[in-house]
């Protein structure tokens, strides 16, 4: 069974911590939305073919089922609150006076 915290989600996208966050190097903000947004999708496939199996009698497990959609639901919910706070943050620097 897979974890669906909103913990283990941010996780997944962000990657694993290091102890001084100057050092590393890699994937700026706009990989981590990137990876964010394909991670949703692929979220929402998976949870459409769990829907598709079952609703053909390939897959029994309703269970297995829910827990696709729930995955899918929170993961779509996170992005959607990610822009949110993105387009805030940018009204925010628009209404800044230099």
């Amino acid at each position: 069974m897979k974890d669906i915290t909103l913990v283990s989600h941010l996780q997944s996208i962000v990657g694993p911590h290091s102890a001084n966050p100057a050092i590393q190097t890699g994937a700026g903000f706009s990989d981590m939305l990137d990876k964010a947004v394909s991670e949703t999708s692929r979220a929402e496939i998976a949870a459409d073919q769990a829907v598709e199996k079952f609703s053909t009698g390939e897959s029994k497990n309703l269970h297995e089922v829910i827990l696709s959609l729930e995955q899918a639901d929170i993961s779509m919910r996170l992005l959607v609150q990610m822009r949110n706070k993105i387009l805030d943050a940018y009204q925010e620097i628009m209404r800044m006076q230099v």
